[in-house]
């Protein structure tokens, strides 16, 4: 999950770094030249590694995952099984923050969205 955690955020900094246009210092909308069109950094067009979509699509099956996981091992611990009581409880967690997680992610890529829309 870590790994997934890791490629979202490096793919939201070399993101980021798109903004850094001839007009991202004056408070502008970075990337504006004077014509208003979008200038695109050299290379944008091609990445090494996994797109940001796939890194996505990646971490919510690892959050699936998870939480089937946890599903799992809460009922072979209502069946009696040879399960732990802090496991079941762990795996609970663990599913449980890579859910709230996955709601923050998705609120902020909402709000960037809007914010987005919402430009002049």
């Amino acid at each position: 999950m870590s790994d997934a955690i890791r490629g979202i955020t490096g793919r939201m900094s070399q993101l980021a770094a798109y903004g850094q246009g001839p007009l991202a210092g004056l408070g502008g909308v970075g990337g504006l030249g004077d014509t208003g069109a979008i200038q695109v950094p050299a290379g944008a067009g091609k990445s090494e590694g996994p797109s940001f979509g796939d890194t996505l699509k990646q971490f919510v099956g690892g959050v699936s995952d998870a939480q089937d996981a946890a599903g799992e091992l809460r009922d072979k611990f209502v069946r009696g099984d040879n399960v732990e009581m802090h496991q079941v409880m762990a795996a609970g967690e663990e599913a449980g923050i890579a859910l709230e997680m996955l709601v923050e992610l998705r609120n902020k890529v909402s709000e960037a969205y809007r914010t987005l829309v919402n430009m002049q």
